[in-house]
Order: structure tokens, then C-alpha cells, then sequence
């Protein structure tokens, strides 16, 4: 009985702490989507449930100024995504693909924005626009050339980390096929990148949309949506900030789900062929 009772326990340990650790690192969602139905206008403690309600569902733009801080990040998050993948995805390609003189110090310099503080990098860019004579005109393109800025090196290692584990002797298999080096680029490389060309995409927009303590100090007077937010919570957060919460929930966790299906899908596919 205890060596059965042991083997079952060494059989679903790893799966129990799994759920638990999953269940512990949604329970802020689940949270948040919950306060999404909270009515809150019957008492001034807003992080209590009071009763259930449809109309921050329906009036997620009631609150002043919070769609408008909404489309500003989104804007911006979006720039700076494109932005960033373009130019993230060509230096990785450099990196892994090319020598070339001060190739080791390009790989240390693109981890320094990832290690540096967010205070510090965010006062530091403030210094140059100011003495690059923007002092008076920050604002949606000051924050935008800093998210670029940051987003760049994200890009990079997570390209570069896809591109370090290919395959080479597939592309040279397609060059034995007669195939140009556009068309092995194209038909071969690229497919099996996209993916984490893909990821990284997703990383800079999360990391653009989120940020905060960078966008503050080079803002000006434009509002994106963590500063409303910030400022909202001096008097009392709007219950229709949990309602963008939650649509921003569902959206990534229905394109991780997407993936991971196509995913399965391709993986059918093959072994069909096969």
C-alpha cells in the first residue's frame, strides 16, 4: 500500500505543482477579470467586490481620457514593434551569420539596455533630447524613438536565439536543389525564423504597451495608458481599467493558443506525409 501510494505520488508530483504554479501566476488575472463586473459606485472601496454589473463592459470609455490613452500606447506600441523587429531582426542575422571586427563588442553592447535600470536609461534619454534641443517638444515621438530604443536588444536575442539553434545543411540541401540564395531565403530560412521573429514581435509590443517609468520621464504632456492609469489610481482606479486588462488577457493567451494549434496542426501534417 505505501509503495503504491509512493509511486503515485512520484507519478503526479510534477503534474500537481505544475497546475499549482499555474493557478498561482493566473490568480492576478483571474482577479482582475472578476473586478471587471464589480459595480463600484455604491462604495469608495474599489478593490471590493460589491455586485455584479454589465455597464463597465458596456461603457469601457466612460472614464475621461482612458480610450485616449489606450489608442496612444497602442500607436506607439504598434511603431515601435515594426520598428524594432525590422531593424532587431537584420542585426541578428549580422551576428550569427557574419564575422566581422568588433563583433563581440556589438553582442556586449546589446545586452546593456537590457541591464540598464529603467530609471536610469529613462533620465538618461530625457539628458539627450533635452540637449538635443527637444526639451519643449516631448512627447508620442520622443516615447516612441525610447521604445524603439529598448526594444531593439529584446528583438535581437530572441532572433538571435531561434537563428543560433537552425539547421544550416537544410539551407545548403535547398542550394543542392538549385535554389538561389533568395529563393533558399524565402522558401527555407524565413519560414523556419518566423517563429521567432514572431515571438519577438510580441515581446517588444508587450514591453512598449507596459512600459512606464521610461515613457514618464520623456512623455511631456502625452498620456499613454499605464499613465493613466498611474494617475488614476490618486483617486480611485475606474473599474473599466480591469475591462482592457482582460481583453488584453484574452487577446495573448488566444494567440498563444493559435500558435501552439497550428503548430500541432503542421506537425499532423508532416507526419501524414510521412
Amino acid at each position: 500500500m505505501i509503495t503504491r501510494l509512493g509511486r503515485w505520488i512520484g507519478k503526479h508530483l510534477m503534474l500537481t505543482l505544475g497546475i499549482l504554479v499555474l493557478v498561482y501566476m493566473y490568480i492576478p488575472n483571474m482577479i482582475v477579470a472578476l473586478m471587471s463586473f464589480n459595480d463600484s459606485s455604491q462604495s469608495r472601496n474599489l478593490y471590493q467586490f460589491q455586485s455584479f454589473t454589465w455597464d463597465n463592459w458596456l461603457n469601457p470609455c466612460e472614464p475621461q481620457g482612458m480610450c485616449e490613452s489606450l489608442r496612444v500606447s497602442i500607436s506607439i506600441g504598434l511603431l515601435a514593434t515594426l520598428v524594432a523587429t525590422a531593424i532587431g531582426t537584420l542585426a541578428a542575422f549580422a551576428l550569427v551569420r557574419h564575422r566581422f571586427e568588433g563583433r563581440s563588442t556589438a553582442n556586449l553592447m546589446i545586452f546593456l539596455p537590457m541591464a540598464t535600470p529603467e530609471i536610469v536609461m529613462g533620465s538618461s534619454l530625457l539628458a539627450l533630447f533635452v540637449a538635443a534641443g527637444f526639451g519643449g517638444q516631448l512627447g508620442f515621438w520622443t516615447i516612441l524613438i525610447a521604445h524603439i530604443m529598448f526594444c531593439i536588444s529584446f528583438v535581437v536575442v530572441t532572433v538571435r536565439s531561434r537563428l543560433a539553434g537552425l539547421d544550416s545543411n537544410l539551407e545548403k540541401a535547398a542550394m543542392d536543389l538549385y535554389a538561389n540564395e533568395w529563393q533558399t531565403f524565402w522558401r527555407i530560412t524565413f519560414p523556419l525564423v518566423f517563429p521567432g521573429i514572431l515571438s519577438a514581435a510580441l515581446l517588444a509590443f508587450s514591453l512598449s504597451f507596459d512600459d512606464f517609468i521610461i515613457t514618464n520621464l520623456n512623455s511631456g504632456t502625452t498620456v499613454t495608458f499605464p499613465m493613466f492609469v498611474w494617475g488614476a489610481a490618486q483617486r480611485g482606479v475606474p473599474m473599466q481599467v480591469n475591462v482592457i486588462g482582460t481583453l488584453m488577457f484574452i487577446l495573448a493567451l488566444a494567440i498563444v493558443i493559435g500558435g501552439e494549434v497550428a503548430a500541432r496542426r503542421r506537425a499532423k501534417g508532416k507526419a501524414a506525409a510521412l
